[in-house]
């Protein structure tokens, strides 16, 4: 009886994908930078093999589960891959590129929680930078209900989840800032529990956060569990990642700008 074949993933450039919803995002430069140092750094994502097309949940599990494992983008279920995706996977290289010392060096995990952070905060940014413009955009589709499901499960009104979209909208440089020190902080506490008495504390001092009822749209625990497995685990802060963060934070720093002009145009040139 002849063995049957593992599966393989293909490997694909942003060349070789079809990119969905990116007509939405063509008034933000912000997006086209990001998309042109994936292409030009040749970055690779991982395509489920022909067997496993369409399996969105099996992509899913392998995105949760090993999000910061290196080795490519993220784990798409076909040749297709969402506008915002694209986004998300060039702040995770360009995190990679600023706090990895040589390949295959694990980062701290201040390291890959800030680098997740930035990724993450920044649907928010898109999402208030479309808000108006692109009414149509997929992306809005399938974001704003799951922020709304989890505003709502945090308890937060209707009128207050749309409260909150209408200052998103209205200053989405300063959204992002705000939910990036958020998951940044949380995470950073959270990884520093010991049990769940302790982290029933730590979510506890994020409550009043303006973003605090969308704390857990963000897949957290594998955050922390990654990072508590595959962190590298030498004594002390990570003075890089806390010098991005204290930078971020500076008062008057655009967060946007600062990265744009520290990360992102150091990557184009």
């Amino acid at each position: 009886m002849s063995k049957r074949a593992a599966p393989v993933f293909a490997v694909k450039t942003i060349d070789e994908l079809a990119i969905d919803d990116e007509r939405s995002f063509r008034h933000v430069a912000l997006y086209a930078d990001l998309k042109e140092i994936l292409r030009r750094d040749r970055y690779t994502f991982r395509v489920l093999p022909a067997s496993l097309a369409g399996r969105w949940d099996r992509a899913l599990f392998l995105n949760l589960t090993f999000w910061g494992s290196g080795g490519g983008g993220d784990v798409l279920e076909s040749d297709r891959i969402p506008a915002d995706v694209v986004a998300h996977a060039a702040w995770h290289h360009l995190a990679a590129r600023a706090f990895t010392s040589s390949p295959g060096t694990p980062q701290s995990a201040e390291a890959l929680f800030l680098g997740e952070a930035i990724a993450s905060a920044f649907d928010v940014y898109l999402a208030g930078r479309l808000l108006g413009h692109a009414p149509q955009s997929s992306f809005l589709e399938s974001q704003v209900p799951a922020m709304a499901e989890a505003a709502d499960a945090a308890g937060l009104s209707e009128a207050g989840f749309e409260a909150m979209l209408g200052t998103i909208a209205a200053d989405p440089d300063r959204a992002f800032e705000d939910l990036r020190a958020l998951l940044f902080d949380a995470t950073c506490a959270l990884s520093a529990c010991n049990g769940a008495d302790e982290a029933l504390v730590a979510l506890a001092s994020f409550e009043e956060h303006r973003f605090a009822s969308l704390l857990h749209r963000h897949e957290l625990s594998n955050w922390v569990l990654y990072a508590r497995a595959y962190a590298n685990a030498a004594p002390g802060p990570d003075e890089r990642a806390r010098a991005v963060d204290r930078a971020l934070r500076e008062p008057g720093v655009v967060a946007t700008d600062w990265l744009a002009t520290n990360w992102v145009t150091p990557a184009m040139a």
